[in-house]
């Protein structure tokens, strides 16, 4: 198989070239794309930038320069679940925007024309949940929302739960790569490192001293899921 991956952020990228042993980089309308494999799989790298926009643009070039049978989206997410634990992985089973508003005859979170949510194939969140191994954490599944927020408070996480109970996990990208790749009906996954779980949290401390303590094996849930396809 082919498969995109893409991450927001430089340091995320750093880590996620680690997976790689040879590979080559390729310039295409102002992006970098990293080539390698991993497994039996041809990967294509990219770092999109953060949020909405530079995401959806991101998985727009993945698909039209390369024509990937899967994406996957990974890096840091903040915690909405307190159960959850800093190094953790959540693997998303649906994607929502947890800033989108168009109007009563809409479900919150939903863009006209679109599903209110965006679902994961159901076989790839199954394959992501049977990775296991001394070096993997732990990995849990549930509704990932996205939206333009930095959540560096209790108060605004609190509002997201609000209105969406059931989320496991927020980022800023997730949602946008769904959207973009039901359009172009291309299989969709993403992986969310916790970086933090505000509710549990005072001030972002957990988030700044995750990028200090960011272990190199960080995205063996991810590795070891392109090994196992």
């Amino acid at each position: 198989m082919k498969i995109g991956i893409i991450v927001a952020m430089d340091k995320e990228f750093k880590q996620l070239k680690t997976l790689l042993g040879a590979y080559r980089t390729e310039h295409r309308n102002h992006k970098d794309f990293i080539l390698g494999e991993i497994g039996n799989n041809a990967v294509v790298m990219q770092q999109c930038g953060i949020g909405k926009v530079n995401s959806a643009i991101g998985a727009v070039e993945m698909i039209d320069n390369y024509h990937p049978d899967l994406i996957i989206s990974t890096g840091v997410a903040g915690g909405a679940d307190v159960s959850l634990n800093v190094t953790e992985v959540v693997v998303g089973t649906e994607y929502v925007y947890h800033d989108a508003y168009c109007g009563s005859e809409c479900a919150y979170g939903q863009i006209l024309g679109m599903p209110p949510s965006f679902p994961a194939p159901s076989q790839l969140v199954e394959l992501a949940l049977a990775v296991n191994g001394p070096d993997v954490p732990k990995i849990h599944s549930g509704q990932i929302v996205s939206g333009e927020w930095f959540v560096d408070s209790r108060e605004k996480m609190q509002t997201i739960l609000n209105r969406f109970p059931h989320a496991m996990a927020v980022d800023m990208e997730s949602c946008s790569i769904a959207q973009t790749c039901f359009i172009y009906r291309t299989p969709f996954i993403s992986f969310r490192i916790i970086s933090d779980v505000p509710l549990k949290d005072h001030k972002a401390a957990q988030y700044f001293d995750f990028w200090n303590r960011m272990a190199e094996g960080s995205f063996n849930v991810t590795r070891k899921f392109l090994i196992n396809l």
